[in-house]
């Protein structure tokens, strides 16, 4: 792994992404990893994490009580919300693959803000949030540095292609 937690190593320690994949369905293709219920995901038949994608973070917040209008102004929907028991953290998990220049890229300057409003927004429950990208290796270009820097300087993350489970707190398989 490169320095600031970002880059890529194998299978053994994470997700390889190789185009715009869902983190369930590669989970689910990994040696000791069993997904219920589109959300519920076990180890070792061990429930480890739950998965809430777009408006099922909002579905589990009525569930816990909390109403999410009377602490945000409007909805944001993550490409992925992965609560991980062990570290008691929901971690805002948005992928970014580009293989030409365009929108994305104002788009990854926007974590400092939607990393404090998801941190409201959980708040209520005690629940930790971090901010993570997982962007095309097309993010890797000299022109990006400035964009790469100013994620990490805001406390949020980005890994290319790859997301390491030791770092969100899921077990490695063997």
């Amino acid at each position: 792994m490169i320095e600031k937690g970002k880059g890529g190593a194998n299978t053994q320690t994470g997700l390889k992404f190789e185009k715009k994949i869902d983190i369930l369905s590669l989970l689910s293709k990994t040696k000791g990893y069993t997904i219920r219920d589109k959300s519920l995901i076990l180890f070792n038949g061990k429930e480890v994490a739950r998965s809430y994608r777009k408006n099922a973070l909002y579905k589990y917040l009525e569930e816990k009580g909390v109403d999410y209008k009377s602490i945000i102004s409007k909805k944001w929907l993550p490409d992925e919300a992965l609560y991980v028991i062990a570290n008691n953290t929901l971690f805002i998990i948005e992928i970014k693959f580009q293989k030409v220049g365009g929108s994305v890229d104002e788009k990854l300057q926007t974590c400092d803000f939607k990393k404090k409003v998801y941190k409201k927004l959980m708040a209520p429950l005690n629940i930790d949030v971090e901010y993570i990208y997982i962007l095309s290796n097309w993010f890797q270009h000299p022109r990006y540095k400035d964009t790469l820097e100013y994620v990490i300087d805001m406390g949020c993350q980005y890994y290319f292609e790859f997301l390491p489970l030791k770092k969100i707190g899921l077990p490695l398989p063997e």
